[in-house]
């Protein structure tokens, strides 16, 4: 049975809240000011804490980092009576776990509950040894390390992840590795490719539709938000994500519910988001072509992959790792390659990263024909 404490002016509301949680088997207390929530915070050990923002003796959000200072803090879920970007960006910058803008329905409460005890829980289990499946991310850089590491702590957790980097830099590999290494990793992994989603059809796409929906579904079709109940829903160049769409999936990213075309029947999918982009989402939400709240909702925790051009240690194992590749798959006997040919290659600047250097040794390798070694000529 988890403690939870509820900070809120409004008794009704208060009362309310109460009763779900102790429906669901926890102990709930309140208290109705700022100063009586701060001193029952401190006083009591709870797991986590319900927070309004306005109270009469004060500014919840102000009182925020109080809370998250004391030693084994609770996760904090700010209450707004607002639902606009603003609230959202103010209370997770302050450090909330999460926010709900009022009025908040029954099964939000639930579900928000549920996933901050069970973060709960993960934090207070000391972590493994993790050895990580890399599966095709190749290099021990002291930036790539960096990256493998925030890798590891994605792997553990169940929070939504935003990779981000250039093209080519491997930021499905890395979405991939996340699954891999999680304890989703028995069940699918599903990939939408956001640039390719045709507007018209985005919405059937990814939440389907049932027959005769319109008029060429002659018969149901399960969505990809669906086909990732129980694994992973990777949204590669999410920057690429109508508009329109952004809207729909925001909601099934907060309850995990949604229904498909058609249907009077809403569906639930538990899965985990990841998503990568190779845009500026923040400089695209100031152009008013990115949701704020979505964006918020995206990167509870990010990885920045760097590019090759910054990953020059990297490019001798990668050349290596390409080599042994391509050579079994036409079947070449191994091939070496010359001091010249690794400074060559360490030399250019690579805009199109890892994708653009497995290009080039394709080119090379078809160039050296049956020579043994690779030389700058080719």
């Amino acid at each position: 049975m988890a403690r939870v404490l509820i900070i809120d002016d409004d008794a009704a509301f208060c009362q309310l809240m109460a009763k779900i949680i102790r429906g669901c088997g926890h102990d709930a207390t309140l208290a109705f000011t700022l100063e009586d929530g701060l001193r029952e915070s401190f006083a009591g050990d709870y797991d986590a804490v319900f927070l309004d923002v306005g109270l009469p003796d004060g500014d919840g959000l102000e009182a925020l980092p109080k809370i998250r200072e004391m030693p084994d803090a609770p996760e904090v879920i700010i209450i707004t009576g607002s639902g606009g970007p603003d609230g959202a960006e103010a209370a997770l910058k302050n450090g909330a776990w999460d926010y709900l803008a009022k009025p908040v329905s029954k099964n939000n409460i639930i579900l928000t509950l549920v996933r901050v005890l069970q973060y709960g829980q993960e934090k207070k289990v000391k972590p493994k040894a993790l050895v990580l499946d890399r599966k095709g991310i190749v290099g021990d850089s002291a930036l790539m390390r960096a990256c493998l590491e925030l890798l590891a702590q994605a792997a553990a957790s169940d929070a939504p992840v935003l990779i981000s980097g250039e093209t080519g830099t491997g930021k499905e590999l890395f979405a991939e590795a996340i699954h891999n290494n999680s304890r989703r990793a028995g069940n699918r992994f599903v990939v939408v490719d956001c640039a390719a989603l045709p507007v018209t059809l985005a919405e059937s796409i990814l939440f389907g539709y049932e027959k005769g929906a319109f008029t060429s579904a002659d018969k149901a079709h399960e969505g990809l938000v669906k086909q990732a109940d129980g694994g992973t829903l990777f949204l590669d160049e999410v920057g690429e994500l109508p508009l329109s769409v952004q809207k729909a999936f925001l909601r099934v990213i907060q309850v995990r519910r949604f229904y498909p075309l058609g249907s009077k029947k809403e569906v639930t999918s538990d899965f985990r988001l990841v998503a990568a982009t190779n845009r500026t989402l923040q400089k695209m939400v100031q152009e008013r072509q990115f949701r704020e709240d979505l964006l918020f909702r995206l990167q509870a925790l990010t990885i920045e992959l760097p590019p090759l051009r910054l990953r020059i240690d990297d490019i001798k194992s990668l050349i290596i790792h390409y080599l042994d590749q391509l050579c079994a798959h036409y079947g070449m006997f191994l091939k070496g390659f010359t001091p010249e040919f690794l400074e060559a290659m360490q030399t250019y600047s690579w805009p199109g990263n890892v994708r653009e250097l497995i290009n080039t040794m394709e080119r090379t390798l078809a160039a050296a024909l049956d020579e043994p070694t690779l030389f700058p000529k080719h």
